[in-house]
């Protein structure tokens, strides 16, 4: 996408803008506007000026990072620089063990949090691996290990992406251990989603057998991590192996207790560095308190549905407000995925609450691959994988195929638009979804 009016535009609407650093790409230059607010990035880096830093306070404002905006308007989440910093060099020195022999990558967007994450690699010497371009096509459009290639020829140490890529590695038929030599390999993290048991078992088998793979899980609200990777502790198969250290998590039942092996509210109880400093157009904070503070007074609730483990570590079940509850019982939609997103035929699927009298049922969409049809077989064959495996409370009251489901523009599947959307009432947001074209066809499945 050309961008270069936009970045024009910011110019004349943000008078204390100094100066748009400009990196050519595909033959096309934000220098090529001939403002003298703009320099290239090669004329930039030539400048040989000394940096000078200007000392701040601890919570002076460093990012502003904004939600999904799926359920409503965005959050405005300001973090500060000091907490920012602190909870990063600790997630990236101590947890992944990161250091000036190290080449990390992680496969992201800019708009997406993992890249401010990422950024901060930089502090502890290491070195930042960058992709831009399509994981699985060459730039014409032919089936690529473009990633692979890159860990491969660029000796990348720690490399992080989605619990989505690394399902559609293995739905390629991908296997990166027989093709490529990652010798150089010793951690591969994901996030965004639940990573499945099963997506455990691929990874060891068929990307690198001797690595370590963290699930790690916070958000953009505290930019960062409430659990995530230990390198010295095993690897539990669906797990995510540790509590952040310094971060008082639990999970709590509908009473407010700390629960164990038992499904609940991920919870933090005590205060953090990387707490948001505040909300952008929040003077008197009353926006802030009621996106953390009000299910459980003085308690910041997080919004995952979770579960801690006997092993100290965690499992991450869903979100809370996507968390099924057929009949009273509350069932997260990572334990459908699980079963689902296994079947060969199907690309991705989503499990949300149709509602009817007093109560609601469950209705799955999938994404079929090319030339798939959703036909009896492959319906029972869906539905005997959910009921072996789980319970006949999870077993969907229908099942039906769409072209494709709506995601966040940092490519999450958004389930509370699809929930909204198979209830027949209006998307709050539109504009926080990367494909909102898919409403319509998700409206017309239950019209």
């Amino acid at each position: 996408y050309d961008l270069r009016e936009i970045a024009n535009a910011l110019l004349d609407r943000i008078p204390s803008l100094e100066q748009i650093v400009s990196v050519p790409f595909a033959e096309l230059s934000l220098a090529d506007t001939h403002s003298d607010k703009i320099c290239d990035w090669s004329d930039f880096i030539s400048d040989k000026t000394e940096l000078q830093f200007t000392p701040v306070p601890f919570d002076h404002p460093l990012f502003i990072m904004f939600s999904s905006g799926t359920t409503g308007k965005p959050k405005c989440i300001v973090h500060g620089v000091g907490g920012t910093l602190l909870q990063h060099l600790k997630e990236l020195m101590l947890h992944t063990d990161l250091s000036t022999d190290d080449n990390l990558c992680y496969l992201t967007t800019c708009g997406w949090m993992m890249w401010n994450w990422m950024v901060s690699g930089l502090a502890t010497g290491a070195t930042l691996v960058l992709y831009d371009g399509a994981p699985f096509q060459d730039a014409s459009g032919a089936n690529s290990n473009a990633i692979w290639n890159l860990c491969e020829q660029e000796n990348v140490t720690v490399f992080g992406s989605s619990a989505k890529f690394i399902t559609a590695v293995e739905k390629a038929g991908s296997k990166p251990a027989e093709n490529f030599q990652l010798e150089k390999l010793r951690c591969i993290l994901s996030t965004g989603s639940p990573l499945m048991p099963e997506n455990f078992d691929f990874v060891y088998q068929h990307i690198k057998t001797n690595v370590q793979l963290a699930s790690i899980s916070g958000g953009t609200d505290i930019v960062s991590c409430f659990a995530l990777g230990n390198p010295n502790l095993p690897v539990y198969r669906g797990e995510l192996q540790c509590i952040g250290l310094g971060m008082d998590v639990k999970v709590f039942n509908d009473a407010g207790q700390p629960v164990n092996n038992e499904k609940g509210e991920l919870v933090c109880t005590s205060p953090f560095p990387c707490m948001p400093v505040k909300f952008w157009n929040d003077p008197d904070g009353s926006k802030y308190h009621a996106a953390y503070f009000e299910r459980f007074p003085g308690i910041w609730h997080h919004g995952d549905y979770a579960e801690v483990t006997d092993h100290h570590g965690l499992i991450i079940h869903g979100r809370s407000d996507a968390t099924l509850n057929p009949g009273g019982v509350r069932i997260g939609t990572a334990e459908i995925y699980a079963q689902v997103e296994t079947l060969d035929d199907i690309i991705e699927c989503a499990a949300v609450a149709k509602e009817i009298e007093n109560d609601i049922e469950i209705w799955l969409l999938v994404v079929l691959r090319d030339n798939k049809t959703l036909d009896d077989s492959l319906k029972q064959t869906i539905l005997q994988a959910i009921k072996s495996n789980l319970t006949p409370r999870h077993v969907p009251a229908a099942i039906v195929a769409v072209p494709d489901l709506p995601r966040t523009r940092s490519g999450k599947l958004s389930e509370i638009a699809i929930r909204e959307a198979l209830n027949q009432r209006p998307i709050k947001n539109t504009d926080a979804l990367a494909n909102p074209e898919t409403i319509e066809s998700i409206r017309a499945t239950a019209a």
